[in-house]
């Protein structure tokens, strides 16, 4: 095998699971899931039927991933976040043909707590401070806290907050990567 399964996880059939890829301590990954190589996956992680991981995903412990997520690659979804899939639930209602979709964009960060209300796609590079309630789109790049959350700034691609200058260009300390806001959008300059 050329991923590892802790032996108190469950791996149901018919899905798939990438090369170098870590399923630890009581996780439970359902059928018909694409789980990309090198993806690392927490203690007591559910991920539902049909959700699809990227490369080199990181899901935290007590995370839940349900039907209807999509992640990109190198995303990292910190502990006890949850998704959802239906806006109306009810016990004694079957809305399982329903569920809305939601994208999780190319290394976007998700912090600890934080609920990702379903049918709200997370761009590229955006970050979710921990206990955020997500309830609408959030732009690449982005920085949104609280609840429901509000963007308060940018992030770069290395997760550095971002501070502009007068001709709205700002520099990553960590990369030197230069971006620039026009008008509510954030644009990594070619180097």
């Amino acid at each position: 095998m050329e991923y590892y399964v802790h032996p108190t996880a469950v791996v149901d059939e018919g899905s798939t699971i990438g090369k170098g890829t870590k399923i630890w301590h009581f996780s439970h990954v359902m059928p018909n899931c694409s789980i990309g190589e090198n993806c690392n996956l927490g203690q007591n992680v559910v991920i539902s039927p049909g959700v699809v991981l990227g490369r080199n995903v990181k899901v935290q412990n007590n995370v839940s991933i349900y039907t209807g997520v999509t992640c990109g690659d190198d995303v990292f979804l910190g502990p006890s976040c949850v998704f959802t899939n239906v806006t109306n639930p009810r016990s004694a209602v079957n809305r399982r043909d329903q569920y809305l979709k939601t994208h999780v964009g190319t290394g976007a960060s998700i912090g600890a707590n934080a609920t990702i209300v379903c049918g709200h796609d997370i761009g590229e590079f955006a970050f979710i401070g921990a206990g955020a309630v997500v309830t609408k789109n959030i732009p690449a790049f982005a920085l949104v806290i609280g609840n429901p959350a509000r963007q308060v700034g940018w992030m770069s691609e290395f997760g550095h907050k971002l501070q502009f200058d007068s001709n709205n260009l700002a520099t990553c300390p960590e990369s030197n990567q230069v971006y620039e806001l026009v008008n509510t959008n954030l644009v990594k300059r070619v180097k």
